[in-house]
């Protein structure tokens, strides 16, 4: 269906900040957690397009449906872009946002503020069952702070100081986040694809 979107995620933080960007479109939104659970694939991308691809075409052929798919993380520079596309997972599979935080800060132990320079990244990808069908990239340039501060937002939010701020997006308001955050970025981006298509 032209008028059916499906949200590749189960994430409903994900879920909540996207449907938001798309709101007023004339599109049926769901998420995978509207629907019987099905595997995974794995994603075993080297980059966050890689991965996206990988998300969009395995659900849109799955489940029937013009799906969009994104992969996001934080990269670091002083750390050669990790965690990178291991955002999720980098202090291991099944890790909890609190140790990765813990991970991130342990791997930037002694590094001055001015090296500390990150950004998050969204990589968004649309298939439909014919294959893929648009892409949109979405970044945040930032810093990571010395340690976490406040409770807002998910991941490595209490540790990013997005460019222009000195609050982190864990301190943010939320609806200042949404404003500027890499996903916002590449939803805006898609909202107006999606916009431009008949």
């Amino acid at each position: 269906m032209r008028d059916a979107l499906l949200l590749a995620t189960g994430n409903r933080h994900k879920v909540a900040e996207i449907q938001q960007i798309l709101q007023g479109l004339s599109l049926a939104i769901a998420c995978l957690a509207d629907f019987p659970p099905i595997d995974a694939p794995v994603e075993d991308g080297h980059t966050f397009e890689e991965n996206a691809r990988k998300k969009a075409v395995y659900y849109s052929r799955h489940l029937r449906a013009r799906c969009i798919a994104e992969d996001s993380g934080l990269v670091v520079d002083a750390l050669n872009g990790a965690p990178g596309v291991f955002s999720a997972r980098y202090a291991g599979p099944g890790a909890t946002d609190d140790k990765n935080n813990a991970k991130l800060l342990d791997a930037l132990a002694g590094v001055p503020k001015s090296q500390r320079t990150a950004r998050y990244v969204c990589c968004a990808v649309l298939a439909g069952p014919a294959g893929i069908l648009h892409t949109e990239t979405g970044t945040v340039e930032g810093c990571i702070a010395l340690a976490p501060r406040g409770t807002n937002g998910f991941g490595y939010d209490p540790l990013f100081i997005p460019e222009g701020h000195t609050r982190t997006f864990g301190e943010l308001d939320p609806a200042v986040k949404q404003a500027i955050s890499h996903r916002a970025d590449a939803f805006h981006k898609f909202r107006a694809y999606l916009e431009s298509v008949p």
